[in-house]
């Protein structure tokens, strides 16, 4: 499902700094479209959450819905800036969530790891693929 949110963008000494009302959060990009890019990662991140699952999902405000919570958030400077919509593929981020690396450690004979070194083999892979074998997934 596609979405979109609007935003104000507003260049202050070099910086692109990006309000979102509906969410009342900022964020930044080091050129416009990357301030973009930085914004549709930031109301994905708000949406989906860091769990892959749907968290917040406010109601899409108008541009002149926008601008009212801007000023009731203390925000009214940004008013001055660009205001976009920005678009998020909610699917798409809620996989690329759920896709995240963590790091696990494990305790392995010495012995072991340095056969399995001197081999060259990389453990997150041989620890994916056994994981993967064990719930039956591959």
């Amino acid at each position: 499902m596609k979405t979109a949110y609007p935003a104000f963008i507003k260049e202050d000494d070099g910086l692109f700094i990006v309000y979102i009302p509906d969410f009342n959060g900022f964020t930044q990009g080091r050129d416009f479209c990357d301030a973009i890019e930085m914004t549709r990662d930031y109301i994905g991140n708000c949406i989906v959450g860091a769990s892959g699952d749907d968290m917040n999902f406010p109601e899409i405000s108008s541009a002149k819905e926008a601008q009212k919570k801007a000023k009731k958030n203390h925000a009214e400077e940004y008013i001055s800036g660009t205001l976009t919509y920005v678009d998020v593929d909610v699917d798409a981020h809620r996989v690329a969530v759920k896709n995240l690396s963590v790091k696990k450690n494990c305790t392995l004979p010495l012995w072991l790891e340095q056969k399995a070194a001197a081999m060259g083999i990389n453990f997150s892979q041989v620890l994916q693929d056994a994981l993967k074998e064990k719930l039956r997934l591959a």
